[in-house]
């Protein structure tokens, strides 16, 4: 049994978990504090990808980073680099996402976040800076751990959009999803079953440990 597609499914997973936990929290922070209407039009953007299918979040992709395309072309004639059909473009697809998941989830807690607590961080002289990552992200921590719980979760089971736009190569761009499709394509049930069982085992593994965490945070 090929291991290569589990290892590349994790390794996809971490690094778009990574790229949205960091960009999910700073558009969530930023967007709670703006005014109605413009954070309703930016709320409605940024949450897009999670009710599109898959495929089309793929397809616009590939129309943005196909090698005929304006930036996939430019990336190719100054770099030699392909944008398209590599494992890592699979992290382009899986960011796009999985981005709604931390992004709604980081908001809410932020939004539930009782501001008095750093307005008293404020009469103090503390930093913004200072108040936002010893005071609120404490608070919301809960919130916060959940999206990025969610995010790795649903990268690690990413098919449509992947597949678009990294492909299925075995060896280099083979995924789990990806994996039990061709298997089942090629009639191979046996092998596809082992696969579906490893990528469930691994899920309840995470949430296992979410929710061990949120048991020892409502004990403190």
């Amino acid at each position: 049994m090929d291991w290569f597609p589990l290892l590349n499914s994790l390794r996809i997973a971490a690094i778009s978990s990574a790229v949205v936990f960091f960009l999910g929290i700073a558009a969530a922070y930023y967007i709670a504090r703006l005014p109605r209407a413009v954070k309703g039009a930016l709320d409605v953007l940024l949450t897009l990808p999670l009710v599109l299918p898959p495929t089309v979040v793929g397809y616009l992709l590939l129309l943005v980073l196909g090698p005929r395309r304006v930036v996939g072309a430019w990336a190719l004639e100054t770099f030699a680099l392909r944008l398209t059909m590599q494992w890592w473009s699979a992290v382009f697809a899986v960011s796009i996402v999985t981005f709604p998941l931390m992004y709604r989830t980081a908001r809410g807690a932020f939004e539930s976040f009782d501001e008095t607590l750093a307005d008293a961080g404020r009469t103090l002289g503390l930093p913004n800076r200072w108040i936002f990552w010893h005071v609120r992200m404490p608070c919301c921590r809960q919130g916060i751990l959940a999206g990025a719980v969610l995010s790795f979760a649903r990268a690690l089971g990413e098919y449509g959009a992947t597949s678009m736009v990294a492909g299925y190569t075995p060896g280099r761009t083979a995924t789990i999803a990806t994996e039990v499709y061709q298997l089942w394509r090629t009639g191979n049930d046996a092998l596809a079953l082992r696969w579906v069982l490893v990528n469930i085992a691994i899920s309840a593994v995470v949430l296992l440990a979410v929710n061990l965490l949120e048991r020892r945070e409502g004990r403190r």
